[in-house]
Formats: C-alpha cells, sequence, structure tokens
C-alpha cells in the first residue's frame, strides 16, 4: 500500500510530502478551503513561542538540559509555592520540590564522583603506557 502524500509544489519544485486531508490531495497547511484555520494555527503558534521567549526570559529559564537548568525550575516552583497560602497541596508541592532537589543533589554528587574516577582512570591508564613504552624503549 502506497501512502498518500500532499500534492502541494514547494518554490524547490519539490512536493510537500505531508500526509493529506483525507477528502483531498492537500495537506491542513495547504488546502485551499483550510486557509483561514492554517492562518490563524500560524497565528497562535507565534504568539506561544513569543510568551514562552517572554516567560523563559522573566524567570530566566533556558530549559531542562543541564543540573543547573533543572535547579533553576525547582527554585521556581519553589518560591512560586511558599508564596501560596497555607494549605495541603502547598505542603505537597513544597515535599516534591524538595525530593526533587534532593535528588538533583545526589545525581550531580554521583556525576562529580564519576568524573573523578574516570580521571584517575584515564590518567592510570596513560601512566602505564608510558611506562610500557619505557620497558620496550629498553634493550
Amino acid at each position: 500500500m502506497v501512502a498518500r502524500r500532499c500534492s502541494f509544489e514547494l518554490p524547490d519544485r519539490h512536493s510537500c510530502g505531508a500526509i493529506p486531508l483525507r477528502d483531498g490531495p492537500f495537506c491542513f497547511w495547504h488546502a485551499p478551503e483550510k486557509e483561514e484555520e492554517a492562518a490563524e494555527a500560524r497565528r497562535l503558534g507565534g504568539l506561544r513561542r513569543r510568551r514562552e521567549k517572554t516567560v523563559a526570559g522573566a524567570y530566566e529559564f533556558s530549559g531542562l538540559a543541564s543540573i543547573g537548568e533543572i535547579r533553576r525550575i525547582l527554585e521556581i516552583a519553589t518560591l512560586d509555592a511558599l508564596g501560596l497560602e497555607g494549605s495541603i497541596a502547598r505542603v505537597r508541592l513544597l515535599i516534591s520540590a524538595a525530593l526533587a532537589a534532593a535528588k538533583l543533589l545526589e545525581t550531580g554528587e554521583l556525576e562529580t564522583r564519576l568524573a573523578a574516577l574516570e580521571a584517575a582512570v584515564g590518567s592510570g591508564r596513560a601512566e602505564a603506557r608510558a611506562l610500557s613504552f619505557d620497558d620496550e624503549a629498553e634493550p
């Protein structure tokens, strides 16, 4: 069975390649009858990206790819929780943040220890190679 593809031709003369709507040759983005809906979707997507950049800048948040970035989001969540009125939900949120922070600290400590071990093993291998080279060099 051959999958259908959108028939719209891009400026570089290649076809769009997206899956077309069930009742036509074009995908959602290129179907003439969906032009207004597609324009609104593009507009909303642009607003969302702008809002994300604004919020990320306000909170000095750059993602979740590193321990420092994850720590930052925990700090934000904890500070927001501390500003709430006392409730069971607030207490649960603070406990969850504390547990996540403890796990993050443990992970960071393990990462540091692993790096130190790898460096020690690496330098040990280099010393062993140097010693074996010296042994081979002697007559």
